[in-house]
């Protein structure tokens, strides 16, 4: 068994990508996406492998939790807390989204208040029991929720949990045994951090996902046994690693953003390739438009993300910003009479107006067309024929609702769908501190090359590459990812009464668990830890992160622990208080199993400029021009274009504008600049 093989299931396309260990061969292809049953598109894909009993490796990304998250199409559950804590989840935060507008309403959070129920029994901030639990009130919560008869799982978060379970794993077991078959998740497993708040509302999410995951899941896992595959398969989580089908199901919050994160690994091993350590993301798929950079080589963690404003999931994943933008966005005219594109997409069925597939309304993708950008004739290299004619009559629509000819209003479509965009890229580097001079646009996506020029043009980026698949450039980033597990807890102590005991016990059972986790998945080679601490001046309110060497908190390491303290904080800040009081918060941990990667080919060295194979009319912003069109497949190390051209390959098209030009690196990625 020598295969491995990445799956992208978006919401236009399934992209898939397969890597032949024995002969280094890496095949790509892609098709249309089965919405009502993801798995079906999945396994159209998979009779394309010629020996399947010859797959070693299928990695699996999916946007099932993040589509049932924002579509708030999960589960009904019940929420179950100490007494007089209830009303956390509908509290929420003392700040507000809108500051100054009166008719701002609070986001709903996941579960109705009628839904929500207390128990009395209660922890002290130390984890000492100050009142027990009322196992009887547990029981009677069961017959409860059996009598009520819509429940379908059960969220548990009780007071300062994160330090000792004891109440939450007891409340579990009851309800396990009174109401078998019920799914229940509980703080500790899926966040025992502090912060009441998103810790309630993580464990929400968590099992608000559960059922519908766990279903579709399971329809997976037995349609794919079905075929031999089924104990083969890893489900991507938000932190770039895998899990098993079934460990997926039990924690469905950790697929939040499953899908995106391909992109960002896929980049982060392009960093490493091409020695260009600042880099920003632009996967443009048919729905949406994913943004993340990967700074000095790598990419970044964050426990910071919201399902909407104020719905905080709080679980380790790569930091994204994602945005309804994409190649099927729908154009409409607001009641201004002003252009708009998105956030609505036509999707895979129908689709835009010229697949041929039923749908009407004007998309990126039928501007594109009707540009002379995406060759009809050649799209998937192509298998599929797209009916120029529908988008023409589709984008006319729009053309005289706006008063202006068809090309016009094509190109007025593709001008607000890329500032859209920019305001993603605005989103990962200016409001992060970041200057966009210092990174290289990654386009990625079926779409990304398609605007990767436009986008380099408004943004002040001055160089970007469009690598190698870049239609199926997150499923070459689970072949390219290795297994992972982030395991996360809060430990407070002060360095006046640091109890390095507890500290040592809290971290060797992080580290045990997270191997535990990588062996179950079926890991056993070498596992690398790498241990972290969170820690800040006591009174602060943000916490700095310090490498720790091991697990054994002795008074040397903890010594070395304040000491490089005050350095990181006098570097990152510009000051330290030595001798003032330093709390720590969080302990982590992240186990990582190194898998072996592809080796990617070098191309052939040539001079000069390829042959261009053949030229079309495209439509750039000053009017219509003669473009000369040039097959990648044919691209040699170190031969230029001058801009404006095409650059066609099976699953995408880059448009090089003029005054750019475009140079092929070693591994055949197009590097280009102004």
């Amino acid at each position: 068994m020598s295969k491995v093989i990445g799956i992208d299931i978006g919401g236009t396309f399934t992209d898939f990508v397969s890597y032949n260990s024995a002969t280094g061969a890496i095949d790509n292809w892609k098709n249309l996406t089965t919405p009502k049953e993801p798995i079906e598109g999945v396994l159209q894909g998979l009779e394309q492998v010629d020996n399947l009993s010859g797959v070693a490796k299928i990695r699996l990304g999916t946007t099932i939790a993040t589509n049932a998250l924002l579509t708030r199409r999960g589960a009904k559950i019940a929420y179950v807390t100490t007494k007089g804590f209830r009303d956390v989840p509908f509290i929420q935060r003392g700040d507000r989204r809108s500051h100054y507008d009166i008719t701002w309403i609070k986001t709903k959070p996941l579960v109705k208040r009628a839904d929500c129920f207390e128990i009395a029994g209660r922890l002290s901030a130390k984890g000492e029991e100050v009142e027990p639990l009322d196992e009887g009130a547990v029981r009677e919560l069961a017959a409860t929720i059996r009598a009520d008869g819509t429940i379908e799982a059960v969220a548990i978060c009780t007071l300062f949990s994160y330090i000792d379970p004891v109440h939450e794993t007891r409340i579990r077991d009851i309800l396990a045994a009174e109401l078998p078959d019920m799914p229940i998740s509980i703080s500790y497993d899926v966040l025992p951090k502090w912060k009441e708040f998103d810790r309630a509302s993580t464990t929400i999410a968590d099992a608000y996902l559960k059922p519908i995951v766990s279903d579709n899941f399971h329809r997976m896992q037995a349609r794919l046994d079905g075929i031999g595959l089924g104990e083969k398969v890893g489900v991507i989580k938000s932190n770039g690693g895998e899990s098993t089908l079934k460990g997926a199901a039990e924690a469905p919050v950790q697929m939040t953003l499953s899908g995106p994160t391909g992109a960002v690994v896929a980049t982060r091993v392009l960093s490493e390739l091409t020695g260009i350590k600042n880099l920003v993301t632009f996967d443009m798929g048919g729905t949406s438009t994913d943004c993340s950079t990967v700074v000095d080589g790598m990419e970044h963690v964050t426990t910071s993300f919201e399902i909407e404003w104020g719905i905080p999931i709080q679980i380790p994943m790569l930091d994204i910003h994602t945005i309804g933008a994409g190649g099927g966005s729908i154009a409409w005219i607001d009641k201004g009479g002003m252009l708009r594109m998105g956030p609505q997409s036509a999707g895979a069925a129908p689709g835009p107006a010229c697949y041929g597939r039923g749908g009407e309304n004007a998309t990126v993708t039928d501007a594109n067309v009707v540009l002379g950008r995406i060759n009809p004739d050649y799209f998937l290299g192509g298998r599929m024929k797209l009916d120029a004619d529908a988008a023409h009559r589709a984008v006319k629509v729009i053309a005289n609702q706006l008063g202006l000819e068809v090309d016009a209003a094509a190109f007025a479509m593709v001008q607000i769908a890329n500032n859209n965009m920019l305001g993603a890229l605005r989103a990962v580097l200016l409001q992060r501190g970041l200057d966009p001079r210092d990174f290289t646009l990654v386009a990625s996506g079926g779409a990304g090359p398609v605007h990767i020029c436009d986008l380099m043009d408004i943004s002040g980026i001055p160089q970007g590459i469009v690598p190698n698949y870049p239609g199926q450039f997150s499923a070459f980033g689970f072949i390219m990812t290795d297994a992972r597990v982030d395991r996360h807890r809060t430990v407070q102590q002060i360095s006046k009464f640091f109890d390095g005991a507890r500290a040592t016990a809290a971290m060797t059972e992080l580290v045990d668990g997270a191997i535990a986790e990588l062996v179950s998945q079926g890991y056993s080679q070498t596992i690398e830890i790498y241990r972290s601490i969170e820690a800040r001046y006591l009174g602060q309110n943000h916490e700095l992160e310090l490498s720790f060497p091991g697990n054994d908190f002795s008074d040397a390491t903890v010594e070395d622990m304040w000491k490089r303290f005050h350095e990181e904080h006098e570097a990152r800040f510009g000051f330290s208080i030595p001798g003032e009081t330093i709390e720590t918060v969080n302990l982590k941990v992240v186990a990582v199993a190194v898998s072996d990667k592809p080796v990617l080919r070098e191309l052939e060295k040539g001079t000069g400029t390829p042959q261009a194979s053949g030229s079309r009319r495209v439509r750039y912003e000053d009017g219509w021009h003669e473009v000369p069109t040039y097959d990648r497949g044919a691209f040699l190390q170190g031969q230029t274009i001058a801009g404006p051209a095409i650059i066609e390959e099976s699953a995408s098209v880059t448009i090089l504008q003029p005054k750019q030009t475009l140079s092929v690196d070693r591994l055949g990625n197009l590097v280009i600049t102004a």
